[in-house]
C-alpha cells in the first residue's frame, strides 16, 4: 500500500479523522464541517506514531536534503517535530501561536541560528494560517525555511494560494482526496456522502449554512 493510502487508513482506523456528513462538526472558526481531524491521537498508538515519524523523516530527507533543523508549530506540530528531530538527530525548535507575555517574550523557542536551513512540521494543514505565521516568524529571525511538511492537508485553494504567494514548498503524507478514496473503499462512506464531502471542500465557509 502506498504511503498516502496507508496513512489515510491509519487515521481512519484510530478515529483521528471522523467523517460525519449528516451531523456536521463545528470548527473553532465557526465553519460547519462533515470532517474532523485530530492527529494528536496518533501519538497514543506506538506503531502508527512510528510509521508517521519515519515516513515524515524520509519525506524531509528526500525533498529537503539540506535540512539542518526541524521546527514544530504550536501546539500539535511540536510532538511530531520532536520525534522527527530525534530520529534525524537534528536540532529542534518550535514556534508559538503568539509571543510569550513574560520573560524574553519569545515567539520562536530554541537556539536562534541565522541562515540555518529549517523544515517546518505541522500535524495538519487547513486554511494554512498558523503554518504561514510560523514560517514568517522563522524568516523574521533569520532562518532559511526550506519548506513545510504535515501528516494531512484538506487541500483548500485558500491555503495553496497563500503558500504559492510566499513561495513555500509544501509536502504531506496524505490528503483529503486520498482520505475519501480510502474511506469509500472501507465502506465508511457511501456515494451520496462522498458527494457531500466533495461539495463541502469547494465552499467550506458557507457549507451547511445555506437557507
Amino acid at each position: 500500500m502506498l504511503v498516502a493510502q496507508q496513512t489515510a487508513y491509519y487515521l481512519l482506523e484510530i478515529g483521528a479523522v471522523k467523517l460525519s456528513p449528516l451531523q456536521p462538526f463545528t470548527w473553532a472558526s465557526g465553519w460547519k464541517s462533515p470532517i474532523y481531524c485530530d492527529n494528536r491521537l496518533t501519538l497514543s498508538y506506538p506503531l502508527i506514531r512510528t510509521y508517521i515519524k519515519e515516513r515524515l523523516a524520509s519525506l524531509i530527507k528526500a525533498r529537503f536534503p539540506e535540512v539542518e533543523a526541524i521546527a514544530g508549530v504550536a501546539t500539535a506540530g511540536i510532538p511530531q517535530a520532536s520525534l522527527i528531530a530525534d530520529y534525524l538527530q537534528l536540532p529542534m525548535l518550535y514556534v508559538r501561536s503568539k509571543p510569550k507575555n513574560h520573560g524574553l517574550e519569545n515567539l520562536v523557542e530554541g537556539k536562534i541560528t541565522p541562515r540555518q536551513k529549517v523544515v517546518v512540521v505541522e500535524d495538519l494543514i487547513s486554511t494554512g494560517g498558523s503554518s504561514l505565521n510560523a514560517v514568517l516568524a522563522l524568516r523574521s529571525e533569520g532562518f532559511d525555511v526550506l519548506g513545510l511538511t504535515a501528516i494531512f492537508t484538506y487541500g483548500f485553494s485558500k491555503a495553496r494560494e497563500a503558500f504559492d504567494k510566499e513561495r513555500l514548498t509544501v509536502s504531506t503524507l496524505t490528503d483529503y482526496n486520498v482520505l475519501l478514496e480510502v474511506a469509500q473503499k472501507q465502506g465508511i462512506i457511501n456515494e451520496i456522502q462522498l458527494a457531500m464531502l466533495e461539495e463541502w471542500r469547494k465552499n467550506p465557509e458557507i457549507w451547511g449554512k445555506e437557507s
